[in-house]
């Protein structure tokens, strides 16, 4: 009887646990066609440091998506646009990562481990950005 009682204690601490060892979860949709205000947004904007899972969609049903994670140097910075090109000069910027070629409908997934800080995600297809595809997330201790 012991036994059981032990085993069900042990299991219940377990499943408690077991959210706090898999890291953090970010649902990230992004949406918006060629000509129309496209969009990037997320379920949380704040995260506690450690393994985060970003879990992408591009509800978009013609236009493909990506997203880019960045760390910014300060909460206010602003990441710089190549008019010619109209996108992010990422050649400045330490990418964490990102999920590329995102085509309409589809799902992707990024995992990384943040540390605190304010980090920038974005889709930075030609004219993306400047559509407003990007949000802020903060990471805290």
């Amino acid at each position: 009887m012991l036994t059981i009682r032990n085993t069900a204690i042990a299991l219940a601490l377990f499943v408690a646990a077991t959210p706090a060892l898999a890291g953090s979860m970010v649902k990230v949709v992004e949406s918006g066609e060629a000509g129309e205000p496209m969009t990037l947004t997320m379920d949380q904007t704040t995260v506690p440091a450690g393994d985060t899972t970003f879990m992408v969609h591009n509800d978009a049903t013609t236009e493909e998506h990506e997203m880019v994670l960045v760390k910014l140097k300060s909460p206010d910075q602003t990441l710089t646009v190549v008019k010619a090109k109209h996108r992010v000069d990422e050649k400045t910027l330490k990418s964490l990562g990102e999920v590329a070629d995102l085509k309409p409908g589809a799902d992707g997934q990024l995992k990384a481990k943040l540390v605190p800080g304010t980090y920038m995600l974005f889709c930075n297809i030609k004219g993306h950005y400047e559509a407003g595809m990007h949000a802020t997330l903060t990471v805290t201790k």
